[in-house]
């Protein structure tokens, strides 16, 4: 194994690097919210296995007693959440205050040096590994407090998310990266290498990113529940704002299935990729029938077109469905489980999910992983703030690891954004690259009064309709 540096600072840094900070600063809070959207009632969201989510976070806020930069007035906070769909959101909140005693009391100096310590604590802790190991509820609340202290970090330094991993040293990110139980698959030496060749060029790449922007594809015309005549006005508008990729929800009725790609295709042209995502519906053999009935119609891929852990079965649709692509990666719980998808001939792209895993830590051995086998990353998006943070690991892969763009891009729903202070933007298809420091998680403080469950302003009025129609 390679011998690194005990976490180096990755670059100077204009505010609050070690040494320049307020030394006795500490995390003093971590306050958690769950926040719900009503999209089920307007069908939003909806697919063959989840036909009626509300988008829904479990939201944290990391807060220190060490002031913020000059131009972000107040305590210096990092913010994070995992994404869910409704019920089981108060489960998830819980599972993130259970760690909180991981969290009151640490240096904020010594948290920024070493992001990952915090990583390495939480999925370290032996009674609440049991509940995992690496995967479920738990191991979604490491990764919102994982991704808040990234949040964190990065605010501090000045710097937006991706640029910051994509300015780091080779040597400290490797550090920060999570190896165990991959290291048949890809060494640190290994990574190491794939880092430092991906500095080559990095300038350039970050010049054109902050031009151009990264390549987006929608999934917003092909909500399942959506009329086709809804289906066709939002491919056609797609196609108008500079997307060269939508995607349809399948995995029902397989007369509506042929009927809507059919629709879709014959709106946007034979030049437009469409991909497909069966969210986990078929057995392998359905699979296989199923994607070779829509073949016609040229999909671009099929996206978990049986159960999300079942490798050998994505092993075998994509053996029997190929040229059409297969694709998985959203409900991938671990870094572990990634290794098998990606080195294994199973799949053709990964999607990973800024919020499933165990964040930033865990995610960087993953983008890792792709790159060593030369597999595209198109993350998985949508939901609640989704966009907003795995824009920056696409980002950061363009600029410092694969040095790509061909062959992926990021998802795109145009859902919620409004509810976030420095949301996503799009133009011409491209994700444009963030400039505001941090990993863009922060919602506004009137989005989390107002939808806060079952409290909040919305949920308040929305029961009392309910109470009066029923009276």
């Amino acid at each position: 194994m390679t011998s690194t540096p005990a976490f180096p600072s990755p670059r100077p840094l204009p505010h609050g690097s070690p040494g320049t900070g307020e030394s006795g600063a500490r995390v003093i809070a971590v306050d958690t919210v769950d926040v719900r959207f009503p999209t089920s009632r307007y069908l939003d969201g909806s697919d063959a296995m989840n036909p009626d989510p509300d988008y829904s976070a479990a939201y944290l806020v990391l807060r220190t007693d060490e002031s913020g930069p000059p131009d972000s007035p107040g305590p210096l906070t990092g913010h994070g959440f995992a994404f869910t769909i409704g019920r089981g959101n108060d489960v998830q909140v819980a599972a993130i205050d259970a760690l909180r005693p991981h969290l009151i009391g640490r240096r904020v100096e010594e948290l920024c040096a070493d992001p990952g310590s915090v990583y390495r604590d939480l999925t370290g802790d032996s009674q609440l590994r049991w509940l995992g190991p690496d995967k479920g509820v738990i191991h979604m609340a490491v990764g919102a407090v994982v991704n808040a202290v990234w949040d964190l970090v990065s605010r501090r330094a000045g710097l937006p998310l991706w640029r910051f991993l994509a300015e780091a040293e080779p040597e400290w990110l490797v550090a920060q990266a999570d190896f165990r139980h991959i290291t048949d698959a890809l060494t640190p030496d290994a990574a190491l290498e794939l880092l430092r060749r991906g500095r080559r060029g990095a300038a350039e790449r970050t010049a054109l990113l902050l031009e151009r922007g990264y390549p987006a594809y929608t999934t917003s015309p092909g909500w399942l529940g959506y009329s086709d005549e809804k289906l066709i006005d939002l491919a056609r508008r797609a196609v108008a704002d500079g997307f060269r990729q939508i995607k349809l929800k399948v995995g029902a009725d397989p007369t509506d299935d042929i009927r809507r790609l059919r629709a879709a295709r014959a709106a946007v042209g034979p030049d437009i990729r469409i991909a497909v995502d069966a969210n986990q519906r078929w057995e392998a053999g359905e699979a296989i029938q199923r994607v070779r009935e829509l073949a016609e119609f040229d999909p671009h891929w099929i996206e978990e077109p049986t159960h999300p852990d079942d490798v050998l079965a994505h092993a075998a649709i994509r053996a029997a469905v190929a040229p059409v692509r297969v694709a998985c990666g959203e409900h991938t719980p671990n870094r572990v489980l990634a290794k098998q998808f990606i080195t294994s001939g199973a799949i053709d792209i990964f999607q990973v999910d800024a919020a499933r895993v165990g964040g930033v830590n865990e995610n960087l051995a993953i983008l890792l992983l792709a790159a060593s086998r030369n597999i595209p990353v198109c993350p998985h998006a949508g939901g609640v703030g989704l966009c907003e943070l795995v824009q920056h690991l696409s980002m950061f892969d363009f600029v410092a690891l694969s040095g790509t763009t061909r062959d992926r891009v990021i998802e795109y729903v145009d859902h919620l954004h409004e509810h976030f202070v420095d949301p996503v933007r799009i133009r011409d298809g491209h994700y444009l690259a963030p400039r505001e420091p941090g990993f863009s998680a922060r919602m506004s403080t009137e989005s989390l009064e107002t939808h806060r469950y079952p409290d909040g302003a919305f949920w308040r009025a929305d029961r009392a309709a309910h109470e009066e129609e029923t009276a």
